[in-house]
């Protein structure tokens, strides 16, 4: 007699495509600067997304002006920002100053419109101290070099604002290379698993560094790993502003109510290297897909909606953005005029009280510098 248990056949692909029917990518503006969804249209008025616009423009100066920084050798790391706009500055627009920040390394125009001075930001790609002196009422840490480790420390700091009982949202970035991480599953995980008010952004920029986000794994998305830690998991179109803010904002809503956190992948691309260190992106790019992210460039898209709604012209535009430049060189020069570091600095940093040996140093170092 044959036993029927062993006659059950589990439809394991169609269990999979039914999972992810739940992460199809929402997208209100589309590339040609039409609105494709207007039952998910954000309340935001005329004023608020000609600052958005501006705000992006801003964020694409700011890495033209780096670009240029780090050629002539005056600027330490940087990781471009190109194409990203919508993913960074849609999202920040959702959140509060209250809010926490933790952002990546690629994360400086958040980090910067959540009330770091831009000369601070440029110290800190330079490794000087001041960099990372933050004033005492930005609600932000550093931003993480270590992909990933971002994301655990969100959790940490997600559950102590929820011990303490405060009325704010952590907000954290990483890239799809920092889904692959460790930290990632288990910051999620832990989030998750004590309902703390986190919104977790992956920026899904195509590559960590020079590996296509599919050869990193077998998910269809990157939001779909949000279902491994039971918590919301969102696609949205990066390059859309609107969606981006309309997705990050309910995300927000949803965990200020104290519902636990939420993961949104925006998937987006960057038009230049992973970083001005060394990355040449022609190496893992060809030159088909360079032009069909910039096509879909989310300056091009809310520039064609806002003209179309007569909120904006191309003068206005070429006024702003050498406002923008000017601004940005005098940010330089405040960097540039920080006094230099010396070893005896380094040293004291270290420990808040130094060790014995660290006071000799200090001595010694402090003699030879002649102070």
């Amino acid at each position: 007699m044959t036993d029927e248990k062993n006659n059950i056949i589990i439809d394991f692909a169609a269990h999979l495509q039914s999972v992810e029917e739940n992460y199809k990518m929402i997208q209100i503006l589309d590339e040609n600067g039409k609105i494709v969804n207007s039952d998910l249209l954000p309340d935001l008025s005329d004023e608020q997304l000609v600052q958005l616009f501006k705000d992006m423009l801003w964020s694409r100066a700011l890495n033209d002006r780096c670009t240029i920084l780090s050629r002539q050798g005056r600027l330490g790391f940087f990781g471009p920002t190109a194409g990203q706009e919508a993913s960074q500055l849609a999202s920040y627009l959702a959140f509060e100053k209250n809010d926490f920040l933790l952002p990546g390394y690629r994360d400086f125009p958040q980090l910067v419109k959540h009330g770091l001075p831009l000369h601070k930001a440029f110290l800190w790609s330079r490794g000087h101290v001041e960099g990372g002196q933050f004033p005492e009422n930005l609600n932000a840490i550093l931003p993480q070099v270590i992909i990933g480790a971002q994301i655990t420390q969100a959790a940490g700091v997600g559950l102590g604002i929820k011990k303490r009982g405060k009325k704010q949202v952590v907000f954290t970035y990483t890239g799809d290379g920092g889904s692959s991480q460790g930290d990632f599953y288990e910051g999620m995980n832990f989030a998750g698993a004590f309902k703390a008010p986190v919104v977790f952004f992956v920026q899904n920029n195509q590559y960590a560094i020079s590996t296509h986000w599919r050869k990193q794994t077998a998910a269809n998305t990157l939001a779909q790993k949000a279902a491994a830690a039971g918590i919301p998991g969102v696609l949205v179109d990066g390059m859309d502003p609107l969606a981006v803010y309309a997705v990050s904002k309910a995300a927000r809503d949803y965990a200020l109510a104290g519902n636990g956190p939420v993961l949104i992948e925006t998937y987006t691309s960057r038009f230049q290297p992973h970083s001005l260190s060394g990355d040449d992106p022609k190496l893992y790019r060809d030159e088909a897909s360079f032009a069909e992210w910039e096509a879909k460039d989310p300056l091009i898209r809310t520039r064609i909606y806002l003209t179309e709604k007569g909120l904006w012209d191309k003068d206005q535009e070429e006024d702003l953005i050498k406002q923008f430049d000017k601004d940005i060189l005098e940010e330089v020069k405040i960097a540039d005029n920080a006094p230099k570091q010396k070893v005896s600095q380094f040293l004291e940093l270290m420990f808040e009280k130094p060790t014995q040996i660290l006071k000799e140093q200090i001595e010694y170092y402090k003699n030879k510098e002649g102070d």
